[in-house]
């Protein structure tokens, strides 16, 4: 979560790595800093909580001359945040300076032995400990950097990113990981190291994604890659598919207002080139390698965190309404702690927007361990669970900045229909003709989203009217039970108002007790599979002066009739509800969270991408 940038080349490293760290502020962080190392081999480090901003005036006009830096975003796990806590940490001597994304879980016997060998701290942390173990190897074992880091790493337990500096030799910048993630950018003369790409796209497109026990070492400009036990490797360099643009706000006033409008295109993208209407067919190739093993295929168990796990629900209602097969839905941070009953029958497959969730990497490999087949659906090209994964399928939603997912969400419902539709098709349980009906189908989607997308307006007025509210209730059946789990966590995400999504039936069995006058329930009621059930939920509410808004479909009036509000959606088929009616819920949290004026891209405690457990 936390967020790493560091640069060694021939340009000025202190506005490379505070440009970096703003393009990183999306992973959630309450401190920053930079450790610079100019050619005198003396650090300048400048650290200070709050946002990256702070650090910039904290920095003011002091020297920054280097060509060698490495700066951080720190999101506190060990130590509260304060200046002190921020990183880089210095070794004791001040020979060397480290920054850190993840957990030594070990760190408190590692510093209990080094207290007593003489080491003192000034933090907290748990980062700090292992820069001081780091000199420590060096100093007694008379080894250069490379092969102190190495060693010190050997004695590690936990997840880590790290980037290294040291002032013995300001050529060198060493990076290493494990449970975390982190790329290197090559460059002409130049290299860069981040948790993610998008520091790195403005300057290079050219770039290696470490593997877990992967160690990159830059020596007077060239890159050698080798294991923590010292084996080289031949790293593989990619080409970067996301631009600079792709990560701008592109004149909207928040990334998640932006992302909410890209819905359009990137439903289209995830399904472009997969579906084939007249050949009657549906080309996933990560489907199709496993096209024997789903004919006899007894069950599926998906994993996911947050808005993932929501779209595993869906996902859940897709497989088994197309192709038959029973699915389990599992909280990827819980799987593997009830020790799951799983083995080489099963099919696994995890949701991970960054490919970097640590619960579902996790989960991932006690299913592999046990024999199953996993299968991943990410968004981000070269992440660890595309690595992992037998096989997967990539969501191509772009570049999602804001903290609250959108249009990764509908973009994972997307991949899964069709992951759904291909299975159904190779098990023989959905004929041709209706096949031929859901692709077409699934191609008006993105104008039928640009249609859902005309609702910002009434949205905003809705907003106006609850923005105080402290407590929403979302209720909604079949399909509509995820949509209002997700809705509902949208609101509580960006808002910091109370929220909860219920299954509409089950709001006799609780939640009515908190109706009253001042609750807003928000209901997924259009005209599908146990509408008229709806409806008798919506009077339910009414008759203890709950406040309704209703998601409904264009042309029903009856709704209307008993409704304090009503936002009309396109007609859709009820498969594909989840896509079109997730929209305006969308909508109506970012539009509270404005009014409320919290910070909607970066919301208070929160992370993008969560690689800690």
């Amino acid at each position: 979560m936390c967020g790493i940038v560091a640069y060694i080349g021939h340009r000025e490293a202190c506005p490379i790595v505070l440009k970096g760290l703003k393009r990183l502020e999306y992973r959630g962080y309450d401190s920053a800093g930079v450790a610079l190392l100019g050619a005198d081999k003396q650090f300048k480090v400048y650290k200070k909580s709050g946002k990256v901003t702070d650090l910039e005036e904290s920095i003011g006009s002091q020297d920054t001359t280097a060509h060698t830096g490495m700066g951080h975003t720190r999101w506190a796990t060990h130590g509260v945040p304060n200046d002190v806590n921020a990183h880089p940490h210095m070794s004791g001597s001040g020979k060397f300076a480290i920054i850190h994304n993840g957990i030594i879980e070990n760190y408190a016997a590692l510093k209990s032995a080094l207290v007593k060998r003489g080491h003192e701290f000034k933090s907290e942390t748990d980062t700090e400990v292992l820069i001081h173990l780091i000199e420590e190897v060096y100093d007694k074992n008379d080894v250069t950097f490379e092969e102190a880091v190495r060693m010190a790493l050997t004695q590690v337990i936990g997840a880590y990113a790290i980037v290294i500096l040291s002032n013995q030799d300001p050529n060198y910048l060493i990076g290493a990981r494990k449970g975390s993630p982190m790329v290197i950018g090559v460059g002409e003369n130049e290299h860069f190291i981040a948790s993610d790409a998008t520091p790195i796209v403005e300057y290079t497109r050219n770039v290696i994604y470490l593997n877990d026990g992967e160690m990159a070492i830059i020596h007077n400009n060239q890159l050698t890659v080798k294991t923590i036990d010292n084996t080289i490797k031949t790293p593989y360099i990619q080409e970067l598919e996301i631009n600079l643009e792709s990560i701008e706000k592109g004149g909207y006033d928040h990334f998640m207002l932006k992302e909410i409008f890209e819905q359009p295109r990137s439903i289209l993208d995830s399904f472009r080139g997969r579906i084939h209407i007249n050949d009657g067919r549906i080309s996933m190739a990560g489907i199709d390698k496993f096209e024997d093993k789903f004919k006899n295929l007894e069950r599926i168990i998906i994993v996911g965190c947050g808005t993932s796990w929501h779209a595993g629900l869906v996902g859940e209602y897709l497989f088994e309404d197309f192709a038959r097969i029973p699915v389990e839905v599992e909280y990827a941070s819980e799987f593997r702690y009830r020790n799951p009953v799983i083995d080489e029958r099963d099919f696994v497959i995890a949701i991970s927007q960054s490919g970097e969730t640590a619960d579902t990497l996790a989960a991932l490999e006690l299913a592999k361990s046990r024999g199953a087949t996993i299968f991943g659906v990410c968004n981000v090209v070269g992440s660890s669970i595309p690595r992992l994964t037998d096989a997967g399928a990539y969501t191509h939603a772009g570049p999602e900045i804001g903290v609250a997912s959108t249009k990764a969400f509908t973009a994972q419902v997307t991949a899964l229909l069709l992951m759904a539709l291909s299975v159904a098709q190779k098990r023989g349980s959905i004929s041709t003709q209706r096949l031929r009906e859901m692709m077409i189908e699934i191609e008006t989607l993105p104008a039928k989203v640009e249609k859902a997308l005309l609702t910002d307006d009434q949205t905003k007025k809705i907003a106006e009217e609850f923005k105080d509210t402290k407590n929403a209730l979302y209720l909604g059946r079949g399909y509509g039970f995820p949509i209002a789990l997700e809705g509902a966590l949208k609101l509580k995400e960006i808002s910091y108002i109370h929220a909860e999504g219920y299954p509409a039936a089950e709001m006799k069995h609780g939640p009515i007790a908190l109706i009253d006058e001042e609750m807003p329930v928000i209901v997924i009621a259009t005209n599908h599979s146990n509408y008229e059930k709806v409806i008798s939920n919506i009077q339910e509410v009414k008759a203890r002066k709950g406040k309704v808004i209703v998601i409904a479909t264009e042309g029903d009036t009856h709704v209307a009739s008993m409704a304090d509000h009503v936002i009309y959606i396109p007609d859709c088929e009820e498969s594909m509800l989840p896509l079109i009616a997730t929209i305006p819920l969308q909508l109506l949290s970012y539009h509270i969270a404005v009014l409320r004026e919290c910070n909607v891209d970066q919301p208070r405690n929160l992370a993008k991408s969560v690689t800690v457990e």
